[in-house]
């Protein structure tokens, strides 16, 4: 997000109120500049965070959190923990919808706004919401940190409103040679699944000239 420069002659304690649906931020940072309270003041838009959630659950034992971070216009940061999975190795996708009343089927295919083959997280061609497999370890508890620039959560092709799914095997990355492979990764069914919706926890530093 470019930063923004807006001008006010009076103090900046009267313009920030508690959250509120219409301005979201949940903090603000401000740093005084030269010129003092008396002086006109600019205010800088130096960055904004923004987070949104998902609760995946499914007809199995599986289910869990993904929380995801956006700072500014930079990469989006996930974090995952799922309980309830077989050790190993599970599919993790982004899908294009988050219609969950048919079951984790009606999510659709993986998040594809570019109209390319499934591969890896680190291929030039990939779906969008390729992000590869996550690791359950012996209790069956599988976390992960993954960074991506292709979920944002603003903009023509936001992940809020969209569903992560994990499936109950490996994502084979678009390589395997299956007739899924290209597709879905030959991933097998859907464990668990839930949509993705704007966090309120939002903030934002400000820097003030």
């Amino acid at each position: 997000m470019a930063a923004q420069t807006l001008l006010f002659a009076a103090p900046p304690a009267v313009l920030f109120q508690s959250p509120s649906s219409a301005c979201p931020f949940h903090s603000l940072r401000l740093v005084a500049g030269p010129g003092g309270a008396a002086a006109a003041r600019a205010l800088v838009v130096a960055d904004a965070t923004k987070k949104a959630v998902a609760v995946l659950k499914g007809t199995s034992q599986v289910e869990g959190v993904v929380t995801l971070t956006q700072e500014d216009e930079g990469p989006t940061t996930v974090n995952v923990r799922l309980t309830g999975l077989t050790p190993g190795l599970h599919g993790f996708h982004l899908h294009q919808f988050g219609d969950t009343t048919n079951g984790c089927i009606s999510t659709g295919p993986h998040f594809n706004p570019n109209n390319l083959t499934h591969g890896a997280p680190g291929d030039e061609v990939r779906h969008a919401g390729d992000l590869g497999n996550i690791t359950a370890n012996a209790e069956g508890v599988a976390e992960a940190t993954i960074v991506d620039k292709q979920i944002p959560l603003t903009g023509p092709n936001s992940v809020v409103g969209r569903a992560f799914v994990v499936h109950e095997l490996a994502d084979d990355l678009g390589k395997g040679g299956h007739e899924l492979s290209l597709s879905t990764g030959n991933a097998g069914g859907r464990l668990a699944c839930g949509m993705f919706s704007i966090s309120d926890h939002y903030s934002m530093n400000v820097l003030v000239m």
